[in-house]
């Protein structure tokens, strides 16, 4: 199951208390005080981790407490320190303090460790009281409380390209094809319902693609599985946008694909403004030319290559592959822009 929200409450250990003691022995006259410091409460720690790509792991977890410090004791002796709680998490994990909103920390690379909540300081004994005046101190302290907090673990998938476009445009096909992944295809719309992961090999150049459920209209206010998954497409550097323009969809292609870049608008600018492929899906179904063409003369408008593909032939599927390795591997200066004459060409090639 993949889980990419959770709510989790940790606690950090209280700090032990300090002892108050003194030395009674035989043979010692005016034994002084004896009593030793508490130990530190042990902390919260989250840590990123490669082994995870899901929250699942806190679903039925919620709770996480570290070890309290032992209290002093007599001769001096210091209680043991509680031992530290390390969490994994998975990379592109956000994290947020419930109260307040505040993001707290954000995991980017595997091995990153933040220290969400420290344990309580131990208490000081008696001992540490004694001067040369004040030579037999009752005073001693008690530990302090470690640091409680509620927090909210967000994942936003770390991946490279984006698949993006209406539920049923062949975007679990096409990475099937393109990598080992293994996602569930059906003929159906929302046959996917949690994000996918494929590696792909271009070459000696690789690249991790992400497929997204997919979007209808008014995605951003929540509709269809919207705003559950629309946040994964913010951390990729590039969107391949997929129209089905085959016979039998039974939509108008160029609308669909007007409705997703509205969408990606609404949701955030950012992730509209991001650097974008146009690809036309199951042209091996498609009879009528013009919905084709109707697609890269949109496409055209804006300003974005145009490819065709058909993922159940295997057209277009390389020159795909490489061209999202070289839009991805390309100094953003370098890039050529997109022309209308560009876009026709491609189209008469298939």
């Amino acid at each position: 199951m993949f889980i990419d929200e959770v709510i989790i409450t940790v606690k950090a250990g209280d700090g032990g208390n300090g002892c108050l003691a003194f030395r009674r022995e035989k043979f010692v006259p005016r034994g002084g005080p004896s009593g030793g410091d508490g130990g530190h409460g042990g902390d919260v720690i989250l840590e990123a981790s490669e082994h995870y790509n899901t929250l699942l792991h806190f679903r039925f977890n919620p709770e996480h407490s570290a070890e309290r410090g032992r209290h002093g004791e007599g001769s001096k002796r210091t209680g043991r320190d509680g031992v530290n709680v390390t969490l994994p998490v998975p990379v592109g994990t956000i994290v947020y303090n419930v109260e307040t909103g505040e993001q707290l920390f954000d995991f980017t690379a595997a091995g990153q460790q933040f220290t969400v909540a420290h344990g309580g300081r131990g208490g000081r004994g008696n001992a540490r009281f004694a001067t040369s005046t004040h030579q037999a101190p009752t005073e001693h302290e008690e530990g302090k409380p470690g640091e409680f907090f509620r927090l909210r673990l967000e994942l936003k998938l770390l991946a490279d390209v984006a698949l993006v476009g209406f539920p049923n445009a062949g975007k679990s096909t096409l990475i099937s094809r393109l990598s080992a992944a293994k996602p569930k295809i059906a003929d159906y719309p929302f046959t996917t319902l949690e994000p996918n992961l494929g590696v792909v090999q271009a070459g000696d150049r690789t690249f991790v693609l992400a497929d997204i459920p997919g979007l209808i209209e008014g995605a951003h206010e929540g509709h269809g599985l919207g705003m559950l998954f629309l946040r994964h497409i913010e951390r990729t550097h590039l969107l391949v946008h997929m129209v089905d323009v085959s016979d039998f969809s039974g939509r108008d292609p160029a609308g669909d694909f007007e409705v997703i870049l509205r969408e990606l608008a609404r949701f955030n600018e950012e992730v509209a403004a991001k650097p974008m492929l146009v690809v036309a899906s199951k042209i091996d179904a498609c009879q009528d030319p013009t919905r084709i063409q109707a697609v890269c003369d949109k496409a055209a408008e804006h300003g974005l290559p145009f490819y065709t593909i058909s993922s159940a032939t295997g057209e277009g599927i390389e020159e795909l592959r490489f061209a999202i390795a070289d839009r991805l591997y390309t100094e953003p200066a370098e890039i050529t822009p997109f022309t209308p004459l560009e876009s026709a060409a491609v189209v008469g090639e298939n």
